[in-house]
């Protein structure tokens, strides 16, 4: 039998290498419009690029990673985009740095991460027990965002020496290496094999997906809390560097310091997670972190010194793991393995509308309202969900681990029995 803690170990560790190359790839994108351009129109425009073309794939993505070797997918789609991010390379050397270009590769990138998102969130049940899955995810959730403190530093060190193509390039090798880490030393359970001459039917898996959806209970409620949250955390998510360049300056020192400061909270409260695993009700972990993220992007609005706008991200990064890790897992814990590709696809799919929605209406009201106003109002409508998801009760009898569950069915069952 494989070793799950080697098995996940590796796993993890590949994962968070290809995600070196393309955050830094995605902060070259980010800034290079920003600074050029400093239009809460085009960076819109571009955030659609990198989430709408993701969005319509999603459907099948999920049947794919239902249905085929997950390990594959995973491959494939870090190849895709590898490849895709080394030919914009060569391109941006050869001169041609149009801004639609970048909206060209975000499309193409959007792609592939519709189909390495499913396959990967469907991964972590499979090669992890499931009573470690909060702990594994936290584990997850606090390495990657150590790796994002990095990023933002190694990406303005490149600009000030190395041009965007280099930073392009390193992409591909670290999606090589994460590759190579998969294929030597990952070992995922295959799916079953389909009689012979089988054929997938997308239409119909997609519609037992989401009558599976349909059938519980809490799942519809649950994405559909979560698709308000991501439509009024769009301001505080893409907004920010926008809103630090107007009111604080444009130097890359600044843009590097809100994604710094953001990550670095992102890795303390990723491993605070991990090793409490937050209180027994998952919901209740949720609606907690959601109140300090609605605050903090209350917060936004209101302060008016750059230090203590960093405190503030810093704070903001604490609690998202928080909010995060306990939605993952509560999805792992309670979705049969063979819809689980599917009902992340959904997952994916929320997380591809929601947010572009809500920029699509606040990016263009960013260059005729103050941002801070933005935040200001978005950060209060995010307390007030979390009030309301307090009083759903199927959603809060949801939020009670399995763990939980059985043990009271346990104590329950002899007591009825006398």
């Amino acid at each position: 039998m494989t070793n799950w803690k080697r098995n996940i170990a590796f796993f993890i560790t590949g994962q968070t290498i290809s995600l070196i190359g393309s955050l830094l790839v995605q902060y070259a994108i980010m800034w290079y419009i920003t600074l050029t351009t400093q239009s809460g129109v085009m960076m819109t425009i571009s955030i659609l690029c990198g989430f709408v073309p993701g969005l319509l794939l999603a459907p099948f993505a999920g049947v794919w990673a239902d249905r085929f070797d997950r390990k594959k997918l995973i491959i494939l789609a870090d190849a895709f985009i590898a490849i895709l991010t080394l030919i914009t390379a060569l391109v941006f050397l050869l001169g041609y740095r149009e801004i639609w270009l970048l909206f060209v590769v975000s499309v193409f990138r959007s792609l592939g991460q519709a189909v390495h998102q499913p396959s990967v969130g469907a991964v972590y049940p499979q090669i992890v027990p499931q009573d470690k899955l909060m702990r594994v995810q936290g584990i997850s959730s606090g390495i990657q965002s150590a790796m994002m403190v990095i990023a933002p530093i190694a990406g303005a060190s490149l600009l000030t020496f190395a041009s965007l193509e280099v930073i392009f390039s390193i992409d591909f090798f670290t999606a090589a290496l994460a590759i190579s880490s998969l294929l030597l030393f990952v070992t995922i359970p295959k799916p079953e094999k389909r009689p012979k001459g089988e054929k997938v039917d997308y239409l119909l898996d997609m519609k037992m997906g989401l009558k599976y959806i349909k059938s519980h209970h809490f799942l519809i409620p649950f994405f559909t809390y979560i698709a308000l949250v991501l439509f009024f955390v769009a301001p505080a998510a893409f907004l920010t560097p926008l809103q630090v360049v107007r009111r604080f300056g444009d130097e890359v020192w600044r843009l590097s310091a809100i994604e710094i400061t953001f990550s670095a909270g992102m890795t303390v409260g990723g491993l605070i997670i991990a090793a409490w695993g937050g209180f027994k009700n998952r919901i209740v972990t949720m609606v907690f972190a959601l109140s300090f993220l609605g605050l903090s992007t209350m917060l936004f609005g209101i302060v008016g010194n750059f230090w203590v706008y960093l405190g503030v991200m810093v704070f903001m990064g604490l609690n998202l793991p928080f909010y995060n890790t306990p939605a993952i897992v509560m999805i792992q814990e309670k979705v049969e393995p063979e819809y689980m590709g599917r009902v992340m696809s959904v997952l994916g799919m929320i997380n591809g509308a929601a947010m572009p929605l809500g920029m699509l209406v606040f990016g263009p009201l960013a260059d005729y309202i103050a941002i801070e106003w933005l935040m200001v109002i978005s950060g209060l409508v995010m307390l007030l969900i979390g009030l309301s998801i307090l009083m759903n009760r199927g959603l809060m009898r949801a939020g009670e681990s399995r763990k939980t569950i059985d043990t009271l069915k346990v104590e329950v069952v002899p007591t009825l029995s006398e």
